[in-house]
């Protein structure tokens, strides 16, 4: 991985600050110092820096700007992989991509997203509760769901609401649909919060069917954002079963936060094309279903 230019700005005036609060001089700032004071959140501070500014950074760069040893700027480096911020590479590290809007994930891979859906609506059954998260995959979902009936339907997504409405074929074909307060999210429309967790306590589901960024044999079921994350991860507690909904480009893949590890996974649903995934075999190998679309 090619080193890039030092910033002289950020993470050293982070130095600075720190060297001032300790009343160091000139005489006294030298890399033994800096690294007995650095803490670790100041540490990440200048790490996350380095990565807005150059989207990449490598290990001998950090260590010169830290004044650390490179087995710190490893553990540092697992920490912030394992919260999602970056993601190792070798020599260094990259930043994380934001997830595109709902809008936009909405209209990609629609086909396989689609058959993901028809073969979990084959799953259900009438008189069933259902947990369902806000994501692309779900809304196709939903407009799979609504062609059957005796469902209750209890989700913190409008789109998934409103598929469900519009994809009624006969108005005998009814469902109870429990749409969940809370605040709503800047990312997507759907409900998070506090109080859309504690609803979702109240309930009990047979099967929580969610969608996330990412799948994969370490992390499990993984999304970017925090609060989204602590829905999806209440409709796992609140579930008997847990189905995963995750196209192919989803295998092996760990986004941000972890919301349900692998061992709670009673059912992966994705594509036939996910065999073509790196990290698959050994994921399959470790859930107890997997079903091709």
């Amino acid at each position: 991985m090619r080193d890039v230019a030092r910033s002289p700005l950020k993470c050293n005036s982070i130095q600075a600050v720190i060297l001032r609060h300790y009343g160091l001089g000139p005489e006294k700032r030298n890399l033994t110092k800096v690294k007995k004071i650095m803490w670790q959140e100041q540490r990440y501070r200048c790490i996350r820096s380095l990565l807005a500014t150059y989207q990449q950074v490598s290990t001998d760069q950090i260590v010169t700007e830290l004044g650390v040893s490179r087995e710190t700027v490893r553990r540092d480096l697992l920490e912030l992989e394992a919260l999602g911020e970056l993601k190792r590479v070798h020599g260094g590290a990259i930043k994380v991509e934001d997830e595109p809007p709902i809008e936009e994930r909405v209209h990609t891979r629609v086909k396989f997203k689609r058959a993901i859906a028809r073969l979990t609506a084959s799953m259900v059954s009438s008189g069933q509760t259902l947990f369902i998260d806000a994501g692309s995959t779900t809304v196709i979902l939903a407009e799979e769901l609504a062609k059957l009936s005796g469902l209750t339907i209890i989700t913190n997504s409008f789109d998934v609401a409103i598929s469900m409405r519009n994809g009624r074929e006969q108005r005998d074909k009814a469902n109870e649909l429990i749409v969940l307060g809370g605040v709503l999210d800047d990312r997507a429309p759907a409900t998070v919060g506090s109080l859309t967790v504690a609803e979702i306590y109240r309930y009990r589901a047979d099967i929580a069917l969610l969608s996330p960024v990412g799948v994969d044999l370490e992390h499990g079921a993984t999304n970017f954002d925090h609060q989204e994350a602590d829905v999806a991860r209440a409709m796992v507690a609140g579930a008997e079963r847990v189905f995963i909904l995750a196209d192919y480009s989803k295998i092996g893949l760990a986004s941000r936060v972890a919301y349900c590890p692998v061992k709670r996974i009673d059912l992966l649903i994705t594509n036939s094309k996910a065999a073509e995934e790196g990290g698959f075999a050994d994921l399959q190998s470790a859930l107890s279903r997997v079903a091709l679309a």
